[in-house]
């Protein structure tokens, strides 16, 4: 147990007996109440707003709450002070030796530290990527692959089960284009000189090998053929090359889904006919007519009765058609059903989705608190990524025709530069790639910096080991100094910064918090430039040293697990 768990226990345990002594009521609701680093380190080592959160529901004010926990407090054998800030904030001062102790918890549980049980086992599906399957992947794409697989490592990590999943989107009419687009190929292959590619097909050459491999398959068979006899084969083809292709690409960036849905089969599976029954049993289906679309004027708009789901009773702007007038399911529908089969197996729903779908996310999430009878679907929206080239916009591709790929970003920086970098802005956030920045040795590259801590640390236990240093001889962290203590304190966060992350879904957080822990680290470490006795080795004082290698090995420890949520290698050499 870290310690911030542990010292939140100790205050269960106080408020417990508070509880008991009637000076709170017995039901009161804690789940609000948070034991966190004070936002201004000179006012202690550990802070708690119990009595902001719990006086209203005890009657009192928070201070008068704060003094009936402050002595209870003061009680704990590491605990030296505690003060009462403001309205009625706690903070609490700890005995060096609890910081000790903390950094013997993380170097004896090694990558063990700061996980959690939070997600008790919880199933939540986590979807991502479901890109349309119509080519390969490009930066955007990318942003939200890296958001989902390192959003899904955090909540494993913090104990909640995870279904990885891609939605395939092979039911639309970009399906009938890109078949279209493969005949164009198929015919190509066979010697057909084919011209410019028309506006309205795909033009990328990612499509040449589809249409060769038909071509030798099939010969002209379907050259002249009518498009009935070969749209459904060239459909299904063209998607199966295309999910390979997305395989591939993913497969590059280190990630890799559990389970990819099918569009198409959730519609024939009748799964449409029964989200529909659920909601008709819930009173939340009616024939009706909406209002004309608002902001244009439609000269030859009238309204139309349509089978409606009421969306606003969940918070959505207006309730949503389920059929089109022609008796065919929308696609809110056919989103709907696959929603419901989402729920059938997990709990909660995490999609990430691209800024271009902003637009649905109400109606998706009225129509899941619906099927589900509460909240279920958490949509975090990832924002386009523009490429740069030494600050010049970076637009088009060879290989897809229009865009930089997934693929041609990784070859060229590499896989963690570029997980690590989709994560250094919040999810939400415009973000600028810039090939010559992201691979910059320099502290203004999160990348670089986090990863040259690592790799400092690396070094240092070699030039130890040629120093005679013997990594197994016990350490006396007694000889730690203040200083020293106050990079143990960072590190001691870690746990929670990871079941914040889980809880809010923002994988970032990782990212931020591993900056600052190895800006701490630098600065330490560079201290050692202006006075020699501020090093880690010391030729003349062997066991100050071994107390600083522990300490420098306890916070590779913890680089290392943060990396690794986010998908990306401890560096053990900076070339």
């Amino acid at each position: 147990m870290s310690l911030y768990a542990q010292y939140a226990a100790l205050l269960d345990e106080v408020l417990d007996d508070l509880v008991a002594n009637g000076a709170l009521p017995a039901e009161i609701d804690r789940k609000n109440v948070t034991v966190e680093p004070p936002r201004d380190p000179a006012h202690g080592d550990l802070a708690t707003n119990a009595a902001m959160v719990l006086a209203k529901a005890a009657n009192t004010n928070p201070r008068a709450l704060a003094e009936a926990i402050k002595p209870r407090l003061e009680a704990l054998p590491p605990v030296t002070s505690v003060d009462i800030a403001g309205p009625g904030f706690i903070n609490l001062r700890l005995t060096p030796d609890a910081w000790r102790d903390e950094l013997r918890t993380i170097l004896r549980e090694g990558e063990q530290y700061g996980l959690s049980r939070i997600g008790a086992n919880e199933r939540v599906n986590v979807e991502y990527v479901s890109a349309n399957p119509t080519g390969p992947l490009h930066m955007g794409h990318c942003r939200g692959a890296v958001v989902g697989d390192s959003l899904a490592r955090v909540l494993e990590a913090a104990g909640f089960r995870v279904t990885k999943e891609y939605y395939v989107n092979d039911a639309g009419g970009q399906v009938d284009t890109l078949a279209r687009s493969v005949h164009l190929r198929y015919r190509e292959a066979l010697g057909e000189d084919i011209g410019e590619i028309a506006e309205g097909f795909y033009p990328g050459d990612y499509l040449k090998p589809v249409g060769a491999q038909l071509a030798g398959e099939f010969g002209d068979k379907f050259v002249n053929a009518p498009e009935a006899e070969w749209l459904d084969l060239f459909k299904r083809r063209s998607v199966e090359a295309m999910l390979e292709l997305i395989r591939h690409d993913l497969a590059l960036l280190g990630v890799h889904h559990d389970l990819f849905a099918s569009e198409r089969e959730v519609q024939e599976s009748g799964a449409v006919d029964r989200a529909l029954g659920v909601l008709d049993e819930k009173g939340l289906v009616y024939r009706g007519t909406l209002p004309p679309p608002r902001g244009k004027t439609i000269e030859d708009w009238e309204p139309k009765e349509l089978l409606l789901f009421r969306s606003t009773q969940f918070g959505d702007d207006q309730d949503r058609p389920i059929k089109k007038s022609d008796g065919s399911w929308t696609y809110f529908a056919a989103d709907t059903a696959y929603h419901l089969q989402k729920l059938e197996n997990s709990r909660e729903l995490v999609n990430i989705w691209g800024a271009d779908h902003a637009g649905t996310i109400k109606r998706t999430q009225a129509a899941v608190e619906a099927l589900a009878g509460r909240p279920a679907l958490d949509v975090k929206m990832v924002q386009m990524v523009r490429l740069l080239r030494n600050g010049e916009l970076v637009k088009m591709s060879k290989r897809s025709g229009s865009f930089v790929t997934l693929a041609e970003v990784v070859e060229e920086v590499g896989k963690d530069v570029v997980r690590f970098t989709m994560l250094t802005r919040k999810n939400d956030a415009q973000m600028d790639f810039d090939f010559a920045k992201v691979v910059e040795a320099s502290k203004d590259n999160p990348v670089f910096y986090v990863q040259y801590a690592h790799a400092r640390i690396s070094s240092l236990k070699r030039k130890a080991a040629e120093a005679g240093v013997n990594l197994a001889d016990p350490a006396d962290l007694s000889l730690l100094d203040e200083e020293e203590l106050a990079l143990v304190k960072r590190a001691a966060q870690y746990p929670r910064v990871l079941e914040g992350a889980a809880l809010a879904h923002e994988p970032h957080r990782i990212a931020f918090y591993l900056y600052d822990l190895a800006a701490e680290f630098h600065a330490l470490w560079n201290r050692g430039n202006d006075d020699p006795e501020r090093r880690f080795l010391l030729e003349k004082n062997p066991q100050l040293s071994r107390a600083r290698l522990e300490l420098a090995m306890g916070i590779a420890q913890i680089v290392r697990s943060g990396l690794g949520l986010m998908g990306v290698a401890a560096t053990e050499e900076m070339r």
